[in-house]
């Protein structure tokens, strides 16, 4: 079992920044991807961005060139600078991590909002 704590959501203007945390805990595989999905009401949760243990990022087009996406790993801690958001970015933000294996896990859900 893995475990994922979020933090880091929350109220921001339109052209503003928050930074989104995750550490996991509990059965980490050496190899592994860890990202940020989303998901606005009535829509389907999409990746925002993910990132192995290798350092290989992937990221929407959407959020290319305002967010960007980190890991620590001796803190099994990935992290999302989001930038210049926008009122589209408004959803609930949610950790993932997979395994090599393709155990998947996910966090409770973190909210941002962005005002415009």
């Amino acid at each position: 079992q893995v475990q994922l704590v979020e933090s880091g959501g929350g109220l921001v203007q339109a052209g503003g920044s928050l930074r989104l945390s995750c550490a996991a805990s509990g059965s980490i595989s050496s190899v592994n991807t860890m990202g940020w999905y989303r998901q606005a009401p009535g829509k389907e949760r999409e990746l925002v961005a993910d990132i192995t243990t290798g350092g290989r990022t992937d990221y929407a087009d959407s959020v290319k060139g305002r967010f960007t996406i980190s890991r620590d790993g001796a803190k099994n801690t990935v992290y999302l600078q989001m930038n210049s958001l926008k009122p589209e970015d408004t959803c609930v933000y949610y950790c993932n991590y997979k395994s090599i294996w393709g155990a998947t896990y996910w966090g409770q859900g973190t909210q941002v909002t962005v005002s415009s």
